[in-house]
């Protein structure tokens, strides 16, 4: 198997684990916040799609997807146009509520669509590409690619186990 055809493999996964999680995501607890934590399954989903969005909008130099095709204003959240959720204090995870679960998984798959569509565009030779020295050793598109499937694959199982959990009246 070829690293393009790898990294296509590894992009589909979050796919595969959202159709899972999909399964057996109660709504009513998208905004939960189980163990008093900042993060709920909403934020977790928002989250892993907008890290996926920015990181290979960047990558490729194309608009985000939360910009191009409206999630932004379909979201109806206060945020900045690149705001991802990276940093955010505990006030700012909790006040990303989202009661449309279709919309969450919606966006998942359009921005996982896109990457996969960007990784289409690649080449082998692509993937050595340096685009960020400020880590040592240097970060490669290729290696870039794997974290961010692999940072999208950590949050979903996230979310799966609180799936698990039994809802409270508190939220």
């Amino acid at each position: 198997m070829d690293a393009i055809s790898l990294l296509t493999d590894l992009a589909k996964r979050p796919s595969e684990s959202a159709a899972r999680l999909k399964e057996h995501a109660p709504p009513e607890m998208l905004n939960e916040h189980p163990g008093d934590h900042d993060n709920s399954m909403a934020w977790l989903l928002w989250h892993t799609g907008r890290e996926i969005d920015e990181q290979v909008s960047e990558l490729s130099g194309r608009e985000t997807v939360w910009t191009a095709q409206g999630f932004d204003e379909r979201f109806g959240l206060e945020l900045e146009p690149h705001e991802l959720g990276y940093g955010h204090n505990p006030e700012r995870a909790r006040s990303i509520v989202v009661d449309d679960v279709e919309l969450l998984f919606e966006h998942l798959d359009a921005v996982i669509a896109a990457e996969l569509e960007y990784i289409g565009t690649l080449t082998e030779a692509d993937l050595d590409d340096v685009v960020d020295e400020n880590w040592d050793p240097p970060v490669t598109r290729g290696a870039r690619l794997v974290s961010v499937s692999e940072d999208a694959l950590e949050h979903l199982g996230q979310a799966m186990y609180i799936t698990g959990m039994k809802p409270t009246a508190q939220g």
